[in-house]
């Protein structure tokens, strides 16, 4: 039975492009998040880390070096010594997002990287963080960088499972805390989850939408962001539901 068509809060949905055009371009580089741009996307994702001299960069795994034995965190590492295919956070903002209107979501992936991260935003454009999605796992940590950056978009990025208290009680933390939306894998939701989210006004994103019949569903239940490798999929389904 097909999915009766939800409302979201946000009209139209973010199309996230994870890690830029991963699908078809090396992930996290300029060229992949220059490539999502042309196909359509109308958000990027990626995995924002801060080096030794305090520059926020964008890399998933968050370490350098070719072999096991030599590898090292970026943490540990200077801007200047990095590998030329890992973008600062800076330029890939300046190139594809501060003149283009695209939203963009960040996985912060240490404590340290949120004040360089938003030091960042705010340099290019005191209106940015209007437009730019903090994602953490630990709903404490936002809380506490809320009080010292309240002109950014803070995401919870949980999974259900993960929600002791259960859904309706998170989506009454979140708003209590001032938590702009939630981050769930694909398989946790339904249009109920949605729906309750919702109610208490909280966006809800959706991750690992990778294929058709995950993406059109997902938007017919009132998602308000999807994230997908694959973009030209993503956009095709955003368009076949009306939304792009």
């Amino acid at each position: 039975m097909e999915q009766q068509r939800l409302p979201s809060l946000i009209d139209p949905p973010i199309l996230f492009a994870h890690r830029g055009a991963r699908a078809y371009a090396p992930e996290n580089t300029l060229d992949a998040f220059e490539l999502a741009v042309k196909l359509g996307a109308t958000g990027l994702e990626s995995d924002v880390w801060v080096t030794a001299d305090g520059i926020a960069v964008l890399d998933h795994d968050g370490v350098v070096g070719r072999s096991r034995l030599r590898t090292r965190s970026i943490a540990e590492v200077n801007r200047s010594d990095l590998p030329d295919h890992i973008p600062t956070l800076h330029d890939m903002l300046e190139r594809c997002v501060v003149h283009t209107g695209l939203h963009v979501s960040l996985d912060v992936k240490s404590i340290d990287a949120f004040g360089p991260t938003h030091e960042t935003i705010t340099a290019l454009d005191p209106h940015l963080g209007e437009r730019v999605w903090l994602c953490h796992h630990d709903v404490g940590v936002l809380e506490q960088v809320r009080t010292q950056m309240p002109d950014v978009r803070l995401v919870d990025s949980t999974r259900l499972d993960r929600i002791a208290e259960g859904p309706e009680r998170r989506a009454a933390r979140l708003v209590a805390s001032g938590i702009d939306a939630i981050n769930m894998r694909r398989d946790d939701w339904n249009g109920g989850l949605v729906t309750l989210f919702h109610r208490f006004g909280v966006p809800a994103f959706s991750w690992d939408t990778q294929h058709d019949h995950q993406l059109r569903p997902a938007l017919r239940m009132g998602i308000d962001a999807v994230y997908s490798d694959f973009v030209d999929r993503m956009v095709d389904a955003a368009r076949a539901e009306g939304m792009a």
